[in-house]
């Protein structure tokens, strides 16, 4: 993973909100701080788990401007950039590079738009224009455009494409990504291990705001090859991302980052409040996690 620019660990950090449901940023950067200082290799602003698509375009900017500047060079920073409209994408991505953006996250088209791949290569060529590294997207179970290795191909010879994201959760498809040689990021928490024995390029990872520092020594421990290390921590961490992955992903990371000392508030609304039944569950997995994350 050390050659790719976005190698190793990067966290996909929540947005945490107060008590009346605004973006609380005395503690945004306090995590930011927290989250640096446990080893993180990149922060993704305005990610799935940071709310992004329950995110004003002001708050969405706020946090990555703020996040970058606060980051000051210290680790990657990469922006999700992504929105309905293509001039959208392109004026978020634009902003994210002044901000001082590392790279911008970006879904391909969605939500009843065109899934042919000559149409996402046209959307990747028109956002990169920006000047500015991308990383596509796959999460086909949520946007209905499935990046084949075909495409990712097609896609990577556009200089700025960099990498896709595989939020699929189908190992054996991410596996087919990663034998075309070029770099796949996984996005799915339950697959840490075995895509990062695969040959994973790196890591968007939501799971780890609730227990960094376990996630960066898995994460250097597959570095170093030393698999029956990373056997065991996937021990400690797997009940946990697995419950997570099972349903109710956001507001679940936002409880158990609570049982684990990286509080953000509670998910904004429409999510609700998880039942006392699924926050017992998630102590449950979370188990000797409680205590190790605790500084």
């Amino acid at each position: 993973m050390s050659s790719f620019a976005f190698s190793g660990l990067n966290l996909a950090i929540t947005a945490p909100f107060d008590s009346d449901g605004r973006i609380d940023f005395v503690r945004f950067e306090e995590l930011i701080e927290r989250y640096l200082a446990a080893g993180v290799d990149g922060l993704v602003f305005s990610s799935g788990t940071g709310m992004h698509v329950y995110l004003t375009p002001d708050e969405s900017k706020s946090l990555i401007k703020r996040g970058a500047r606060i980051v000051a060079g210290r680790a990657k920073v990469i922006a999700q950039a992504s929105a309905l409209l293509t001039a959208d994408v392109v004026g978020r991505t634009q902003f994210a590079k002044d901000s001082g953006a590392d790279g911008v996250m970006v879904l391909p088209p969605f939500f009843e738009g065109p899934s042919d791949d000559k149409s996402v290569f046209d959307f990747y060529a028109e956002v990169a224009k920006v000047g500015l590294p991308i990383i596509g997207y796959n999460v086909p179970q949520a946007v209905g455009v499935r990046i084949t290795p075909d495409l990712l191909r097609r896609l990577c010879e556009l200089p700025e494409f960099r990498a896709v994201k595989d939020s699929s959760g189908d190992l054996i498809g991410q596996v087919r990504l990663i034998r075309t040689g070029l770099d796949i990021i996984n996005g799915a928490d339950p697959l840490v291990p075995f895509s990062l024995f695969a040959g994973c390029s790196g890591l968007i990872w939501g799971g780890a705001n609730i227990a960094p520092r376990t996630c960066v020594t898995i994460v250097k421990a597959a570095r170093e090859k030393r698999w029956d290390d990373v056997q065991s921590l996937w021990g400690q961490l797997e009940p946990i991302m697995s419950l997570l992955w099972d349903g109710d992903y956001v507001p679940s990371v936002y409880a158990a980052a609570e049982l684990t000392g990286y509080g953000c508030g509670n998910a904004r609304k429409p999510f609700r409040p998880l039942s006392t039944d699924r926050i017992a569950a998630l102590r449950t997995a979370l188990g000797a996690l409680v205590e190790q994350e605790a500084v």
